[in-house]
């Protein structure tokens, strides 16, 4: 087969996530244990750190992982969902997988993970901990899909868990209250790994703190451990300055631009304190560089993501309540001189009454349909903003909405690109970038 004959192939076979929802999302690890059986456990083969979270878990994988390489390791990625390319899921130092290789392991395993019923995302899981294994990285940052427990990644016994925040998102499949989300997220703490929690307060740290104390874990909070305590935002770094708790000073120059990023910076500053405790050494002067540069050193796109300058065009993939909000409100607080353009899209099982209330009533809007099976329809999404004065026109694709977009700003407005990750890889092929 050819590289798209075998994604086509995968597509059309395995049940995915991001394309179909909840009738994707298995409820055990069964099949995944039985695909790792099947390659002969490479899950056991390499160090790892698993990374869990509503929010930030993405970037703070990135950012770990670029540091890891920096410093010297031979350091896998394993993360989702991809915006362009598939093989953007698994990397070692930066680099993808190569289409070769995707194409192999499916041609080899492929009968016998239909007979095991995998999912897409488990057929995923196994590949990368199949390659990591194969080129003996040294270490492993491992991203989960979609809560913790119950997530495919969850076969690792790693050196290290994070856990980057807990806010409302997949509550159809996590449950309804934040307590029953982080009780999901926990589920990755393992007996005596430390962890390290980004954000957390009330009943969800006494969740992280309950849980711990069960797998007898040390258990540390990174807003305890490191605080912003000033920055600066320029066109090309986000100039920020960190102090810990006991009285350290580290002045970091990152190409991440969203302000949001101070949290998950905070919690991979301390993810890195706990490395060097486990002899797993990290130096400052790596971290201030990889930080610098996470873009280059991992592929990271998608995050306050600035593609262009006049009119300031940005994509970002927040997409749940928590996450829009920030981005919104650094939208705003960035854009005193223009109009504001949404080009925005949701899938179906987002609470849309939460969300839509977070965007602007001054703006313009471009509501566009995810091209997904559970992509909300551009023109219902057009009559749900327009109970809450969100004005605009539904598009029938989203390069469609960009190139009018792009047409009605003038050089000092701002486009902003997201909502679905979805919506922001139709720009990104648009652009092919």
């Amino acid at each position: 087969m050819t590289y798209q004959e075998t994604l086509n192939f995968l597509y059309a076979q395995l049940p995915m996530y991001s394309r179909i929802g909840k009738a994707a999302y298995k409820i055990d690890l069964k099949n995944t244990l039985q695909l790792c059986e099947l390659l002969g456990h490479p899950e056991t083969k390499f160090r790892s750190i698993h990374v869990a979270g509503t929010n930030g878990k993405g970037s703070t994988c990135h950012m770990l992982a670029a540091i890891l390489q920096t410093q010297g390791y031979k350091t896998g990625l394993y993360t989702s969902p991809h915006l362009i390319d598939f093989r953007e899921r698994v990397r070692i130092n930066g680099e993808m997988i190569s289409k070769e290789e995707v194409i192999a392991f499916v041609e080899k395993y492929k009968e016998e993970v239909i007979k095991i019923g995998c999912s897409f995302f488990e057929w995923t899981v196994g590949l990368a901990f199949d390659h990591f294994a194969k080129h003996e990285v040294d270490i492993a940052v491992i991203e989960t899909g979609l809560g913790g427990r119950l997530d495919s990644t969850n076969v690792i016994t790693p050196v290290l868990s994070v856990i980057t925040n807990i806010s409302n998102d997949h509550m159809d499949l996590l449950g309804d209250t934040l307590e029953k989300i982080a009780i999901e997220k926990a589920g990755i703490i393992k007996p005596k790994v430390p962890v390290v929690v980004g954000r957390s307060s009330g009943e969800i740290k006494s969740v992280f703190i309950s849980q711990a104390l069960q797998m007898n874990a040390p258990i540390i909070f990174a807003e305890k451990k490191w605080q912003l305590t000033s920055s600066d935002n320029e066109s090309e770094y986000w100039k920020t300055t960190f102090a810990n708790e006991k009285g350290e000073v580290l002045q970091v120059s990152a190409d991440l631009l969203g302000e949001y990023q101070e949290f998950n910076i905070a919690t991979v500053l301390t993810a890195c304190d706990v490395l060097n405790d486990l002899g797993i050494s990290v130096s400052r002067d790596s971290i201030i560089s990889a930080i610098s540069q996470v873009k280059k050193l991992t592929g990271l796109r998608g995050r306050w993501d600035v593609l262009q300058r006049h009119p300031l065009i940005i994509a970002d993939v927040a997409h749940n309540e928590e996450g829009l909000q920030l981005v919104i409100k650094q939208l705003l607080q960035h854009s005193p001189q223009g109009n504001l353009h949404f080009i925005i899209g949701f899938v179906k099982e987002k609470d849309h009454n939460k969300i839509l209330p977070l965007f602007p009533t001054s703006g313009k809007y471009y509501f566009c349909t995810p091209p997904i099976p559970r992509g909300l329809d551009a023109s219902v999404l057009r009559e749900k903003a327009h109970h809450f004065q969100l004005n605009g026109e539904a598009f029938d694709s989203v390069k469609d909405a960009y190139d009018i977009a792009l047409k009605n700003a003038d050089k000092n407005d701002v486009i902003y690109v997201g909502g679905s990750t979805f919506i922001v890889a139709e720009v990104f092929q648009k652009l092919e970038l």
